[in-house]
């Protein structure tokens, strides 16, 4: 019998842990840090997310549309 190389399981394409996270962010509000790919640091409250990018609102400055790609880490703040 010929072995192909290949594992019979995958790992799913998408857990959905991140639509659950990012949902809970926006019911409650949290506010968070995200650290984009240049390093700059961008604060807010998610307000809306799709696949390709989330909505950042920011008190007194305008409110940005992040590209998902472009993200190193979103962390909580305190």
């Amino acid at each position: 019998m010929a072995h192909s190389g290949k594992s019979g399981t995958k790992a799913p394409e998408q857990t959905f842990e991140e639509v659950k996270y990012l949902k809970r962010l926006i019911e409650k509000q949290t506010p968070v840090s995200i650290k984009l790919g240049d390093n700059e640091t961008v604060r807010g409250i998610v307000e809306y997310y799709d696949a390709r990018f989330i909505r950042i609102t920011r008190a007194g400055e305008p409110n940005l549309f992040v590209f998902k790609h472009d993200i190193k880490y979103l962390i909580e703040e305190s």
